[in-house]
């Protein structure tokens, strides 16, 4: 796990990960194995499938869409066999449930393993009651010669990977949960603010650091302020911030702070700053309830930037500086948190990395009254 302690700096602007359903799966031949046929029938509308002949990667079968309700069962009736001749293999079946557009194993409706021909087979299933309500997708995989449980974003040689149109009803409406992208965020113009909320339903991943869903906040009239401090002590799960400026270029970020535990806690210079967007996210997978505290500083830019220090260049390919007023010890970690290089160092001291991959590190200077950290991307 990496554990941030305070700020970390960026010097270049961050892209985000917008959460899509994996459409470079499927088989990378069309004979043999494949999906003949499927019929679902819903509380309105149904889905008749015919497979053969074999299509390449993922197939998107939305023509046809079925309705079907949270808490109500269902029975799915599947024909597992082959454009070609027969061989052993496997299929599943998934149904994404909580619309974050990930075919997780908790939402596998059904397994098969045989050689066709075989008998048809039949999966029954319940939609569950905490299912988002809106459009969906189920996705069928046929996989020659693979296991279960089948990965439904892999690529195979031969078999089939097909996709199908779902809406839910009578589920969790998510329509008044904003917040879930910087073109909708849970916006308000003065502080302190303060608000309990949750990522556990209803929002996606839309941030690049982890998997986990996020809320974004928006600060309108930030530069009121010289400093803003965003506290998610006391919340239910291991959280983590980001700020980032209007355009989206990442000012601060924290994962554990001292005074809080596995929760996120940071102190940025708003001065400059019209607007500050703050995003809420957990460590890895985790989401929950949190309660967010986001409060104005008027400490002096002085006192702010005191123990502010910086690398340069950035991004770089073979050496980078230290510009700093203290000396103290530089760690240089991967993102996974594994510590790559260990060195003391003073203002413009030179530090070697020819020999790293290019990508993106964290770089940790711990001097006797601070410890802070920049983000460096090294371009090969």
């Amino acid at each position: 796990m990496i554990r941030l302690l305070l700020l970390l700096f960026f010097i270049t602007g961050a892209s985000y990960n917008f959460s899509q359903y994996c459409l470079t799966s499927g088989p990378t031949s069309t004979i043999d194995s494949n999906l003949e046929s499927l019929t679902l029938i819903g509380d309105a509308g149904a889905i008749f499938y015919t497979g053969c002949p074999g299509l390449l990667g993922t197939e998107e079968y939305l023509a046809q869409t079925v309705f079907i309700g949270a808490g109500n069962s269902y029975t799915l009736n599947l024909q597992f066999g082959t454009c070609g001749s027969p061989y052993n293999g496997v299929g599943e079946a998934w149904i994404d449930f909580n619309g974050d557009q990930v075919f997780s194993p908790s939402e596998s409706i059904g397994t098969w393993m045989g050689i066709p021909p075989s008998a048809a087979s039949v999966f029954n299933f319940t939609v569950p009651s905490g299912a988002i309500t809106g459009q969906s997708r189920m996705r069928v995989v046929h996989r020659e010669g693979g296991t279960l449980p089948i990965d439904p974003c892999a690529s195979f040689t031969w078999g089939s990977t097909t996709d199908f149109s779902v809406f839910i009803q009578n589920g969790v409406d998510c329509s008044g949960y904003i917040g879930d992208t910087f073109d909708d965020p849970r916006s308000f113009l003065s502080l302190p603010f303060s608000e309990s909320h949750s990522t556990s339903i209803c929002y996606l991943n839309q941030n690049l650091v982890y998997n986990s869903p996020d809320v974004f906040y928006l600060i309108q009239g930030a530069n009121n302020y010289s400093s803003i401090e965003v506290s998610l002590c006391g919340s239910s799960f291991d959280t983590f911030l980001t700020v980032t400026d209007a355009n989206g270029n990442v000012l601060a970020i924290n994962d554990d702070h001292p005074s809080c535990g596995t929760q996120s806690k940071l102190t940025v210079n708003s001065a400059n700053h019209d607007s500050l967007y703050v995003i809420v996210e957990g460590w890895n997978n985790g989401n929950g309830d949190y309660t967010i505290n986001i409060n104005p500083q008027f400490a002096g830019l002085t006192e702010i930037d005191a123990f502010d220090f910086s690398i340069a260049p950035n991004p770089t390919n073979n050496y980078f500086e230290i510009i700093t007023e203290s000396s103290g010890e530089l760690i240089i970690l991967a993102m996974d948190g594994k510590i790559l290089h260990k060195q003391l160092v003073d203002n413009k001291s030179k530090i070697d990395v020819r020999n790293f991959q290019a990508g993106a590190y964290m770089v940790k200077l711990t001097t006797s009254q601070s410890i802070h950290q920049h983000k460096l991307l090294i371009a090969k």
